[in-house]
């Protein structure tokens, strides 16, 4: 893997904290998730990690913004959320079909008792950072 700068507020660990436990574990493997696959993008050279509406997020100055969180009032489940003006959720949905479960063009959500689809996931979460550089492939290179 390459070196890739990251830039993590300190606000994010706070919001880390705040879940409960059994949230906090399935949140930190997504977390681990969108780091190591941007590790693996030959081009993505920094990333940030930031709060946006008050979410874990992610922002590659290649890519879309990439959110993730959990809400209290869907207790059993949490999501990774995207730029629902863009084509990513929806190309996912073309690509991966029923691998994941889809809140409209804005997020894939996932079980908390769900295991987790790694490697479509990486190949989603790779479209998202790369966007700007693969909006114009039909698939977005996945």
């Amino acid at each position: 893997m390459k070196k890739l700068e990251i830039k993590t507020s300190p606000k994010v660990e706070a919001v880390f904290a705040n879940y409960p436990d059994i949230v906090r574990d399935k949140m930190q493997t997504l977390r681990k998730l969108v780091i190591e696959t941007a590790k693996e993008i030959e081009g993505v050279s920094r990333l940030e990690e930031t709060l946006k509406w008050g979410e874990p997020s992610f922002v590659s100055k290649e890519g879309s913004t990439l959110r993730m969180d959990w809400k209290p009032k869907f207790p059993n489940q949490y999501a990774m959320y995207f730029k629902c003006t863009s084509r990513l959720v929806e190309t996912f949905r073309e690509v991966y079909k029923d691998k994941f479960q889809y809140e409209g063009n804005r997020a894939i959500v996932f079980q908390l008792k769900q295991k987790i689809p790694v490697q479509q996931l990486k190949k989603c979460i790779k479209a998202t950072l790369l966007y700007h550089k693969v909006k114009h492939l039909i698939t977005l290179g996945i």
